[in-house]
């Protein structure tokens, strides 16, 4: 895997890329992209901490693998580059996001590097996936790469909204510093639990930014 990290998030991961794990990890990679069709592109595999520097993230929103069809995944978790169709979980985050803001206009675009830019880190878990196979990189190790990613973010800032969304994130967010950040939990922006009324109404996007504002920090302009 020859996908350098950003400056600053090589300075505040610089004892987790020393570890073994990761540099059989990056090995490990290498080899998946050489053998099968993998995703996202192997320059975007950083993408999530390449739009957003550790010392601008306001908002921490964790998925859980790349989009696993042809020209979908672009690095960022839950987004789609222009031109691509919305997938239903994105097209479900984008009702709940115009219900919660009163906006009638729906996005026509699944590209959410616009949130990314203003410091909203789009966090895979795992941050690589075979075609056509979901969770096919989940042995990888990505796991505890990304693990020391959010506790970085938990221990070295403060007032960081976490946006945890379906039982996978919120295990993933466990070891979160309740008393520094806040947490927000729902069911998963999926199908299967929007419908089983797990999803819709829990209102993440407003009350991020009524905590931001009480923080005295820049809102997120979601829309």
């Amino acid at each position: 895997m020859q996908v350098p990290l950003p400056p600053d998030w090589q300075t505040i991961l610089s004892d987790e890329i020393q570890k073994s794990y990761f540099k059989e990890l990056q090995l490990a990679v290498a080899k998946e992209y050489q053998e099968n069709t993998c995703f996202p592109p192997q320059e975007l595999i950083l993408s999530a901490l390449n739009h957003c520097s550790f010392l601008n993230i306001k908002v921490v929103i964790i998925g859980q693998d790349p989009y696993h069809g042809v020209g979908e995944a672009n690095g960022l978790s839950f987004s789609v580059n222009d031109g691509v169709r919305i997938p239903p979980s994105l097209r479900n985050i984008n009702r709940e996001l115009c219900d919660d803001l009163d906006s009638i206009f729906m996005p026509t675009s699944g590209n959410l590097e616009h949130w990314a830019n203003q410091g909203v880190l789009l966090l895979n878990a795992t941050l690589t996936v075979r075609k056509d196979s979901p969770n096919s990189h989940k042995h990888l190790k990505w796991n505890l790469f990304t693990d020391a990613v959010i506790q970085k973010i938990s221990e070295e800032k403060e007032n960081v909204v976490f946006l945890l969304w379906g039982g996978f994130a919120h295990k993933k967010g466990a070891k979160i510093d309740r008393t520094k950040h806040l947490v927000l939990e729902s069911g998963h922006p999926s199908p299967m639990s929007a419908n089983q009324g797990k999803w819709f109404g829990n209102k993440h996007f407003s009350k991020t930014n009524q905590y931001l504002k009480e923080k005295g920090l820049v809102e997120i302009a979601w829309l």
